[in-house]
């Protein structure tokens, strides 16, 4: 997937930009004004350095105190997994970016990821996920783990599991089954240089809607999450 083009495609003008290993940072000029570009490109392994130096951009623009607003690209194969990584506690520096991210949402930042390639796991959630809006190329690979994987961890047969993703969004990887639990809010089969404008400028006539996560909402509506809503309704109950 060249990233240069498809940077190109959607933001034709005055796009400036630099990937340092496999961290994307730029900033281009939209309809909605000048956008802060971040994130990371060629499958990257997310490890402490990459998390940390995500975590420290976002927090150096909400200081900027601008609400410039931000667009995340999304192409990581998930977390590093290597045992320094580990050993160092991964899992709460990915919890420290997600916070990060949360704090922009909160600041009054637009914001929005944009899939180029792969979406895996913790490396996906961490940053990606977590954006007010989720959009995915035709051709991206969005999953949190393969079915074998998936088999060798809860000890389901991975036939058993095959069956259970026919029918269930829940079970089986891919963009379309994201869209239908609701973390993906469309898939762009070609790419439109005002896409971008035009969502970021509908987030900020309506930014207070999206402090409250209706993800849920729109799984259930696409027949993705069918016991979710219930189950937290009991739970709220109790």
């Amino acid at each position: 997937m060249n990233t240069e083009l498809l940077l190109q495609q959607l933001f034709p003008h005055q796009l400036n930009y630099q990937i340092e290993g496999y961290v994307i940072k730029g900033n281009a000029q939209t309809d909605a004004g000048p956008v802060r570009i971040l994130g990371t490109v060629n499958a990257a392994p997310i490890n402490q350095q990459i998390a940390m130096e995500l975590a420290g951009e976002i927090l150096e623009l909400v200081q900027q105190n601008q609400q410039t607003p931000v667009v995340f690209i999304v192409d990581t194969q998930g977390q590093d997994l290597s045992r320094a990584d580990e050993l160092l506690c991964l899992n709460r520096t990915f919890a420290h970016l997600a916070s990060c991210v949360d704090l922009l949402r909160r600041s009054g930042h637009a914001n929005l990821a944009i899939i180029f390639g792969q979406a895996v796991s913790g490396g996906f959630l961490s940053y990606g996920l977590m954006a007010n809006e989720v959009y995915a190329l035709s051709d991206s690979q969005v999953k949190v783990m393969d079915l074998n994987a998936m088999a060798r961890v809860t000890k389901i047969p991975v036939e058993k599991l095959k069956e259970l993703s026919q029918s269930s969004a829940i079970f089986a990887p891919g963009a379309e089954n994201f869209y239908k639990m609701g973390a993906i809010n469309a898939i762009w089969p070609d790419l439109e240089t005002d896409w971008v404008s035009q969502a970021l400028l509908n987030q900020q006539q309506h930014l207070e809607t999206y402090l409250t996560d209706q993800r849920r909402v729109a799984g259930q509506q696409r027949q993705g999450r069918m016991l979710c809503n219930t189950i937290i309704e009991k739970v709220v109950r109790s």
